[in-house]
């Protein structure tokens, strides 16, 4: 893990029945996307009873769109991903690549 990514871990909420949740760091650009991919799929692993699993992109500062395929392969892996505090310009990315729809279906951000 480099020393931009270690300091953020997932935090698993103590009762079964609420929502994991997972950080994003504050780089993910094609130089830090596989690991971080690497670290969230194996803290999803160890989530398997929660029925959704929430991820905090409110500490995201630097990221390009390798961000997209990091949060595109969260969501086909657990099919229940939510996205918290997410930041402008990666809803904008997302729409400029068209897959808001598919990080955000139920919401403004995807009908935009």
């Amino acid at each position: 893990c480099s020393s931009r990514t270690a300091n953020w871990r997932a935090s698993k909420m103590a009762q079964p029945d609420q929502a994991a949740m997972l950080v994003l760091p504050a780089e993910v650009t094609m130089g830090t996307a596989r690991q971080v991919q690497q670290d969230l799929l194996a803290q999803c692993r160890q989530l398997s009873g929660s029925e959704v699993v929430r991820v905090h992109a409110g500490g995201l500062q630097r990221f390009d769109s390798s961000v997209l395929a990091v949060l595109l392969e969260l969501e086909r892996t657990t099919g229940r991903l939510q996205l918290e505090q997410v930041p402008q310009r990666l809803e904008s990315l997302a729409q400029l690549y068209g897959v808001d729809a598919l990080l955000w279906p139920d919401s403004a951000v995807a009908a935009a």
